[in-house]
């Protein structure tokens, strides 16, 4: 590291220092990462920290603050340097902490069984039963290999001393672990010389163990494969990149509760092939709202019936429900000696000393020693803010001396522990290297041969100097943490090391009905947003012309892009409105439903549920998409150079849908979706046309051509201005011409007569009879001088397709997405 970067770095009084030893020197586990640093050119970490930034906003890695304005789109922090630890150390600290995950599921086992450790004393009956984790429902019931506590996540601190300790125990849904192996693949990528030489051990086998336990517990019958899912929220839950990122990692389909259905104590998958029987549910889902039946009734994200699925042993749920009643942070000083009861021995990896404010002993030391400790709320479920004793002074001191006295249940109090400090790369700071407080999540799962401990953890850093809280949720940063071995670590992977039969057979990718209507509406978003663009283009490009006869052809494209919702409906008290204010407005108004922008907003919503489905470069090109008009257009050049960059980015997608995606049932009706959004595009504007008085028909036929993306191949088969036949049977006819309507019509009847077949269902028959009559209609009519009657019978004839194309929309959603009623067929289970 540059000497200037080193010697200007500071150290914080009473701090644990993870990079340096007391007398200044760097620890030998940095030493080798410090060397390679000190070697690099002075710009190159800028460009490395900037390699960082920008591939966190490329893969769409997000963490949603509440009440950010950033919303959904915030982007997750990661800091470039990471956080090396001593490989003796943290083999203890592993050891440690699989001892402590044994231990907490052997306390679900005792709280939802015979209760002995609350009959002897040993936890306070308040603590369980007060409080709303206890799932009373959940009594009696044995999971699978006894395990409760499929992954459990234990929250550290480094206390000056250098030891550390537990603040609190993550046993619910814990989070984190998938974006500590999004953080290892970035940062493995930006110091591929250091993480080699320093041979850091990789998180691979960790994922797999986990895997290979759901797998082996799920109650399968009769040698069927398991079928295991992700089970989340949904996409404005914070952590919902994490879901799916670890869907694909993990090769589970990510499902919401919508998605999910019981039937006979069994759950199954609504699948574009009907049911299918569901063995093992990774939750990322709180207890609470997984069975609005007999947890939370207004739980519109859970699945009802899904306890008694569990209680009938017909599903594995990791983790077991009701394991949140261990997230309380006043059980961590009763765990020393349930330790000795339950294990024999003592606790390898305490916690922060706790005092339960809800016994009468502790309730006074807390009061005496009020300005030493840290003041949390007893249960998670409570609303109440971390206070630090040394910060009341006064009056707010008395109140809260006050509120814990009327309500000493709801307060656990714990030693303030001032955290250990790291190195942060900052952009903004002159010294470059500044320090923050750091603390580490460290992940366990539960394996046939006890817990196996993550090779790594998710190091979380506070967003200021002397900040005493580390938390995503109050702007906080990340780092990657590595844990150096003593041999060269050796390449692991997720992937089988050799496929069977039954491999070959049973795992084909299942897909939710749900992923399948989103993928169909990505789709018709898809190309909605490619003929928008397409309309707003033309209009534009004649707003912006000064040529007369250019002027003249307005109106037209007005009309047309007013037909497709375009254009704001204006009040008949409303102030009329210039047509350049209009056609802004259709761009970049989010407030207009119509508007270009609102459509690529409901885009990227579609695609972000089905993000495990499509390939890191097909999401980069949806992700520049969605933040091409996230301001608004002041000026018709603006927007010219907006929706050209739309029409780009939307071409691109249309390429990855043909050259890019496996053609299973998911890209089947992708493409069904966009062609009969281009269906009734492209009959709706034709159709419009048709119905126009001749003179403005004919002024009408070139922008028709550059709206159905036709124009050049008008002009190199014709070489002559635009006329009323050639134009209509290249747009309507043509069969060898993607954008015209004939196109649409036999290729939707080929992709629907193929999911009928391949999905075991009937086939929408309304496109056919349409694409009989476009074939037979008679062109020599538009010879005459006067084809009036010709127009109006074709004009019909489009509106009918455009009206076809929305009810084959309607009848999808009933066949393959609703699964009621007949079309709810049960498949890979009897």
């Amino acid at each position: 590291m540059p000497s200037s970067l080193l010697q200007d770095f500071p150290r914080l009084p009473q701090r644990f220092d993870e990079m340096r030893l007391d007398e200044g020197d760097v620890r030998p586990q940095w030493a080798p990462f410090v060397d390679r640093l000190e070697l690099l050119p002075a710009d190159t970490l800028q460009r490395r920290a900037r390699y960082v930034r920008e591939s966190i906003e490329a893969d769409g890695v997000t963490y949603t603050v509440y009440e950010d304005p950033k919303g959904l789109k915030r982007p997750w922090q990661l800091d470039l340097l990471p956080l090396i630890i001593d490989a003796g150390e943290w083999d203890s600290l592993s050891e440690a902490l699989a001892q402590r995950a044994h231990l907490l599921n052997l306390i679900l086992a005792d709280l939802y069984g015979p209760q002995q450790l609350i009959a002897d004393g040993l936890i306070p009956p308040a603590l369980i039963y007060g409080q709303l984790g206890f799932k009373w429902p959940c009594r009696g019931i044995v999971p699978p290999g006894g395990i409760f506590l499929h992954h459990h996540a234990a929250d550290l601190a480094r206390a000056p001393d250098g030891r550390w300790w537990v603040l609190g125990d993550r046993t619910q849904g814990p989070s984190g672990a998938g974006y500590a192996l999004q953080n290892r693949i970035i940062l493995s990528r930006t110091f591929p010389d250091s993480f080699r030489e320093l041979q850091v051990r990789t998180l691979a086998s960790f994922f797999r163990a986990s895997q290979d336990t759901l797998s082996r517990l799920a109650p399968t019958e009769g040698g069927e494969a398991p079928l295991a899912v992700l089970l989340t929220p949904g996409r404005f839950n914070e952590t919902y990149f994490e879901h799916a990122f670890l869907s694909r990692y993990l090769g589970f389909p990510l499902v919401e509760g919508q998605d999910l259905t019981v039937r006979d104590d069994t759950v199954f998958l609504k699948t574009l092939r009907g049911l299918r029987r569901v063995h093992t549910i990774y939750r990322r889902l709180d207890d609470d709202f997984c069975d609005p039946l007999e947890l939370r009734s207004d739980s519109a994200l859970g699945v009802p019936g899904l306890l008694q699925a569990v209680r009938a042993g017909r599903v594995l749920m990791a983790n077991a429900l009701g394991s949140g009643v261990l997230e309380t942070g006043a059980l961590l000083g009763f765990l020393p000696a349930i330790a000795e009861r339950l294990l024999g021995e003592p606790l390898k990896l305490p916690a922060v000393a706790s005092w339960w404010c809800g016994e009468p002993p502790a309730l006074e030391h807390v009061i005496e020693h009020l300005d030493e400790l840290v003041i949390k709320p007893t249960f998670p479920s409570m609303r109440l803010e971390t206070v630090f004793g040394y910060q009341l002074k006064g009056e707010a001191r008395t109140r809260m001396i006050e509120r814990i006295r009327a309500q000493p249940h709801a307060y656990v109090a714990q030693e303030w522990v001032r955290l250990s400090q790291a190195p942060v790369w900052s952009r903004r700071h002159e010294r470059r290297l500044v320090p923050r407080s750091v603390g580490l999540r460290m992940f366990a799962a539960a394996t046939p041969n006890g817990y196996t401990v993550m090779p790594g953890a998710l190091t979380r850093v506070s967003p200021r100097e002397g900040d005493e809280v580390v938390s995503m949720q109050r702007g906080g940063l990340s780092k990657d943490t590595w844990i150096r071995a003593a041999a060269p670590v050796a390449r692991s992977s997720l992937l089988k090391t050799r496929l069977g039969v039954i491999d070959l057979v049973c795992s084909g990718t299942e897909i939710p009905s749900r992923v399948g209507e989103n993928l169909f509406w990505m789709g018709r978003y898809a190309e909605r947003c490619e003929g928008s663009a397409r309309v707003l283009r033309a209009a534009l490009i004649r707003v912006a012309d000064t040529d007369p006869e250019a002027q003249q052809t307005l109106p037209g494209v007005e009309l047309a892009a007013r037909r497709m919702g375009l254009l704001q409906v204006q009040d008949e008290d409303e102030p009329v409105k210039e047509s350049e204010e209009l056609l802004l407005a259709a761009v970049s108004d989010l407030r207009h439903y119509g508007s270009l922008a609102a459509c690529l907003q409901r885009l990227s919503g579609a695609a972000s549920q089905v993000r495990e489905r499509l390939s890191s470069d097909n999401w980069h090109a949806l992700n520049r998409l969605s933040q091409l008009l996230v301001e608004p257009v002041d000026d018709v050049e603006q927007a010219l150079l907006a929706v050209d960059r739309v029409m780009q980015s939307c071409i691109a997608l249309a390429g990855f849908a043909m050259d890019d995606m496996t053609r299973d049932e998911g890209w089947s009706f992708l493409i069904v979706g966009r062609r009969l959004e281009r269906l009734a595009i492209q009959a709706t504007l034709i159709a419009g046309v048709m119905r126009e008085e001749p003179r403005v028909r004919g002024r009408s036929l070139e922008w028709l051509l550059e709206t159905g993306n036709s124009i050049i191949t008008y002009r190199a088969r014709y070489r002559r201005a635009p006329e009323l036949l050639p134009v209509l049977h290249l747009l309507a006819f043509d069969v060898s011409n993607p954008h015209s309507v004939a196109f649409q019509l036999d290729n939707l009847r080929r992709y629907l007569q193929r999911n009928a077949r391949e999905l075991g269902q009937s086939r929408p028959m309304q496109l056919d009879h349409l694409a009989d009559t476009m074939r037979s209609f008679d062109l020599t009519r538009f010879e005459a001088d006067n084809c009036s009657d010709a127009c109006e019978e074709l004009a019909n004839l489009l509106f009918e397709c455009e009206a076809a194309a929305y009810q084959v929309s309607d009848e999808l959603q009933r066949q393959y997405f609703a699964h009621t009623g007949r079309t709810a067929r049960m498949g890979g289970w009897q």
